[in-house]
């Protein structure tokens, strides 16, 4: 019975963290539909926080950088203009590739991580 039991927990553990790596990862649906990256984490985590409690901690952290990252692409998007903002603006853009990457991984290994650079508002 005792093995039962552990393979339901590893079961149930394994599928909490395919929907934190997912949480992660749907930052890049803004690459598809307009707006898609914003609210498909953003769903995610308030659908499925009550039901995991690491999802909460992860769903915080990505929604910090959805308003960070936006908060940072529109600063340099301004900048571009004086020419300043644009290596600025492609760090941006790389960093938000990167940083939900890793996310997802440090997810799939059980690990909360705070994306650098963001502020806390959540």
């Amino acid at each position: 019975m005792n093995a039962e039991n552990a393979y339901a927990s590893h079961d149930t553990q394994a599928v909490d963290r395919s929907w934190l790596v997912l949480l992660h990862l749907s930052l890049f649906l803004g690459h598809l539909v307009p707006f898609a990256g914003y609210v498909g984490p953003i769903m995610i985590w308030q659908l499925m926080k009550d039901g995991m409690p690491e999802m909460d901690a992860h769903g915080r952290n990505v929604a910090n950088w959805i308003v960070a990252s936006t908060f940072y692409h529109l600063l340099f998007g301004i900048l571009c203009v004086a020419l300043v903002g644009i290596p600025f603006l492609v760090l941006t853009v790389v960093l938000s590739i990167v940083f939900p990457i890793i996310g997802a991984v440090k997810a799939s290994q059980g690990v909360v991580w705070r994306y650098p650079l963001t502020v806390r508002f959540f």
